[in-house]
């Protein structure tokens, strides 16, 4: 598997592995200046790229940094971005401000990060009924809490 990255901004970042272990490439802000995300406030942080996946079996989901997430409270907006495998587009982050405190945004600053996923496309099959299960339809705290 091949994953192609385009510059689309001569200041964009290749996305990169911080460590032989991480299961995601760094994304990195491209922009001008410093972008002050308000307590509360959203905001779509370009990243000067754009990717292709030799294959229609996977496709690039993009996770919040758990560092900026935890420690200051900016997390992306969808929760996890997907970049199906025929989107040639630039990829945009949008992320949002949970935390007490503005946060700023730096030219460069790892922003978010990007794990190619396999992909499962099954056959669809309308039916009249499902299969029984001992669960049923319980669903939201159908199995307690212990």
């Amino acid at each position: 598997m091949i994953l192609r990255i385009k510059k689309l901004n001569e200041n964009a970042e290749i996305p990169k592995r911080a460590t032989n272990g991480s299961a995601g490439y760094d994304l990195c802000a491209c922009i001008e200046e410093d972008v002050v995300i308000k307590k509360g406030q959203i905001v779509k942080i370009p990243t000067g790229i754009s990717a292709e996946i030799n294959t229609n079996e996977a496709a690039l989901m993009i996770y919040a940094r758990s560092g900026l997430a935890s420690k200051n409270g900016v997390t992306l907006v969808n929760c996890v971005g997907v970049v199906d495998s025929d989107y040639r587009g630039e990829i945009v982050v949008p992320l949002i401000n949970l935390g007490n405190d503005d946060y700023i945004i730096e030219k460069g600053a790892r922003i978010a990060q990007l794990v190619v996923t396999p992909v499962i496309l099954p056959e669809i099959e309308e039916v009249s009924e499902l299969g029984d299960t001992d669960r049923g339809s319980g669903g939201f705290g159908s199995t307690g809490i212990h």
